[in-house]
């Protein structure tokens, strides 16, 4: 499943990749530091993935989706509880005790989150919005994330508008802290 489909598949894609990138985490030995290098990948992945959602699925799901408002509101609780433990995750060097540990409940909480979306969120804003609106949607997240940071951010609003305003510019500016610190975003 790659991506460049509707809403949907475009998040579904991001999902499976992110199971990639703890799955090659898992598979280094526990202080090795490519293990580091793939949590900064995996976090850049993740807060890429949260803002896109953040700035246009979960309004979608808030406006169209029957009870979408509780669904929201549980799933930005859900992106803050993340955003937090890649924070927390983001100085630590391979080796700490700390990094295994949160690296473990990340995990936890992204499959968490992923099945809920999968089994939940989506086949309601499947059935809520027509194929064209979802097919728009994906064209706003792929390009929403192509901007977003690509860091945690947790004091960034994640709610329109201030989230849309503020995005890009917080990305632009993970970006060039990426080059110069050579960390690999992506790839």
């Amino acid at each position: 499943m790659g991506h460049g489909g509707n809403v949907i598949v475009e998040f579904t894609a991001d999902h499976r990749e992110l199971e990639e990138l703890f799955a090659q985490i898992e598979a280094q030995p526990v202080d090795h530091p490519r293990r580091r290098e793939l949590a900064d990948r995996l976090t850049a992945e993740l807060v890429r993935h949260s803002v896109a959602e953040e700035m246009y699925l979960y309004p979608t799901v808030r406006k169209h989706v029957p009870q979408g408002g509780a669904l929201a509101d549980k799933e930005l609780a859900d992106h803050a509880k993340v955003e937090q433990m890649l924070k927390d995750l983001e100085d630590l060097p391979a080796d700490d005790p700390q990094f295994n540990d949160i690296v473990a409940k990340l995990k936890f909480e992204v499959a968490s989150h992923v099945r809920e979306e999968e089994h939940e969120l989506f086949p309601r804003l499947a059935e809520s919005l027509s194929s064209d609106k979802l097919d728009e949607l994906g064209r706003l997240v792929r390009r929403a994330t192509e901007m977003a940071p690509t860091r945690p951010h947790p004091s960034l609003p994640n709610t329109p508008p201030a989230n849309k305003l503020l995005a890009p510019g917080v990305g632009l500016v993970d970006r060039v802290r990426d080059l110069l610190s050579s960390r690999t975003a992506t790839g």
